[in-house]
């Protein structure tokens, strides 16, 4: 039996948390034995886990370095003696290389499987020296997207250590969509002729949503009954709002906010937007392709790993609103596009980024690093 340890920042209903609490609760109980850490606080995935009955422990970490919170994690490694400590982000990635460094040398030392889920042009110098200076304990560092592979190459991580492993995503099974529709138009006052655009995700500056309320005041040219939902919360919501005034489209956008039965909306959508500048491999682009939804993404590596220009949706440079307008606008006028787009992104998803796949793939790395 392989004992593996996961440990993350937190269990919040974000692209990591749900490929963690994916992988837990999907590997072959015959053998692997899991545990999940979370360094901070639980979270929405923490029923997932209890439900599979995946012991969870809590250190509450509450300052950027918190010596409480240290000591805890070590004496939580201590205690479950893991064959694998597999740390997923910048704050886990760093907490537990540590914490391993500092065991003594007769306790068992696990071998420590590094996951980096973005490619992290948001790091500081000296997050990248604390990278670096961790490496001797980095058995290998896993990306999910080749791009991230190829921007921690750069960040002078060695190839020998470096391996990728796709997300992975559930097909869904589409149940009646009529209530939701209905209530989901009374609640925000959507016309019932609109058609619906949508973006998922944190309302952060790396999504560059600003490029979509731009994209929706020239679609309003040609088409006053579009709807643009953004759905998710961020530092940048009040300014979006504010844009969304000054770009005269506010009649047409509906700020959502977070909404826990986001995956009954998603059969709702006429199309999907991305136009984030850096990604690592887009849960919320997956989650659409795999509804069979049209995807019209900005054209950077990691996205261009999942659409496929003119096959499943549509690539556009970064910035370009023009561009997803003209796309947006020839999906929607188009349904027999619309739908060869959303059936082949949805067998794309099926087979190649299946939770299978992805939990085989992690699979493959335990015993890799075990041998």
């Amino acid at each position: 039996m392989i004992k593996v340890s996961l440990l993350i920042p937190t269990l919040d209903q974000s692209g990591a948390e749900k490929q963690l609490s994916l992988l837990a609760t999907s590997l072959p109980q015959e053998e692997f034995e899991v545990q999940v850490i979370a360094l901070t606080r639980g979270g929405p995935y923490e029923t997932l886990l209890r439900e599979h009955n995946i012991p969870l422990t809590i250190l509450k970490k509450r300052f950027k370095f918190d010596p409480l919170a240290y000591r805890a994690l070590k004496k939580t490694i201590q205690q479950q003696q893991p064959d694998i400590l597999h740390t997923w982000l910048f704050a886990a990635n760093s907490y537990g290389r540590m914490a391993v460094k500092r065991l003594s040398k007769s306790q068992k030392t696990p071998k420590v499987i590094v996951s980096e889920r973005c490619v992290d042009t948001w790091k500081s110098r000296w997050q990248h020296n604390v990278d670096r200076r961790l490496l001797p304990q980095t058995s290998l560092l896993v990306g999910n997207s080749q791009s991230v592979v190829d921007f921690y190459q750069e960040q002078g991580v060695p190839e020998s250590i470096l391996r990728v492993v796709p997300n992975g995503i559930p097909i869904p099974q589409v149940a009646d969509t009529e209530n939701t529709r209905k209530e989901l138009f009374q609640q925000h006052d959507i016309p019932a002729d609109a058609r619906l655009m949508a973006f998922v995700g944190r309302l952060a500056r790396q999504k560059r949503i600003e490029d979509l309320l731009w994209t929706l005041q020239l679609l309003r040219q040609m088409n006053e009954k579009i709807i643009l939902l953004l759905i998710g919360e961020g530092p940048e919501r009040a300014k979006l709002e504010q844009l969304a005034h000054k770009y005269t489209v506010t009649p047409n956008v509906r700020f959502l906010g977070h909404r826990p039965d986001v995956k009954a909306l998603f059969p709702l959508f006429d199309l999907f937007l991305l136009a984030s500048d850096f990604e690592g491999q887009s849960n919320s682009v997956m989650e659409a392709m795999s509804y069979g939804i049209p995807v019209i993404a900005s054209d950077i590596p990691p996205n261009r790993e999942l659409v496929v220009h003119g096959e499943t949706g549509f690539l556009t440079s970064v910035g370009d609103c023009t561009g997803y307008a003209q796309y947006a606008e020839r999906i929607l006028a188009d349904p027999q596009l619309a739908t060869d787009l959303g059936l082949a992104a949805q067998k794309k998803m099926q087979q190649d980024f299946s939770i299978a796949k992805m939990t085989a793939g992690y699979a493959a790395l335990y015993r890799e690093v075990l041998t």
